[in-house]
C-alpha cells in the first residue's frame, strides 16, 4: 500500500475574509472529517498541516518526511495552490517532495471533501 502524504494550510493560517460563511472552526471539523474519511477507507495517510510562511512550512514537511517516510503519494491542498500569495509556498513544497522522494506522485484537492477522491486516482 502506498504510503500517502496530505499536506494542507493549518486553518490558523487561512484570511477568512475573503471566504464568506467559513470560519476557521469550520474549516477544522472540514479536515477532521476528510482525515478521518481517509482513515476509514483504510488509506495509509499522514497529515501535514502547515502554516504559510515558506521556510517554516517547508521545514514541517522536511520533518514529516523524515519521521514517517517513505511516501509513494503526496496530496496538497487547494488551499496551498490556489492562491497567488501562496505561489512561493507551493513550488518550494513540490521541489522538497521531489528531492526527499525520488518519484513521488502528486495528487491535488479542490476542498477537505475531495481529498479521497484525489487520492483514489493514484492509488
Amino acid at each position: 500500500m502506498t504510503k500517502i502524504l496530505t499536506i494542507g494550510l493549518h486553518p490558523s493560517a487561512i484570511d477568512f475574509s475573503d471566504h464568506p460563511g467559513l470560519d476557521e472552526a469550520t474549516l477544522a471539523a472540514r479536515i477532521e472529517q476528510g482525515e478521518a474519511t481517509l482513515h476509514a477507507a483504510g488509506l495509509d495517510t499522514v497529515a501535514c498541516l502547515i502554516g504559510a510562511d515558506p521556510v517554516v512550512a517547508e521545514e514541517a514537511v522536511r520533518e514529516r518526511l523524515s519521521a514517517e517516510g517513505p511516501f509513494g503519494l503526496a496530496m496538497i491542498g487547494a488551499g496551498v495552490r490556489v492562491l497567488p500569495e501562496h505561489t512561493e509556498l507551493f513550488e518550494r513544497l513540490i521541489n522538497v517532495l521531489v528531492a526527499a522522494e525520488p518519484g513521488i506522485r502528486f495528487c491535488f484537492n479542490t476542498s477537505p471533501e475531495t481529498t479521497i477522491d484525489a487520492i483514489r486516482r493514484w492509488t
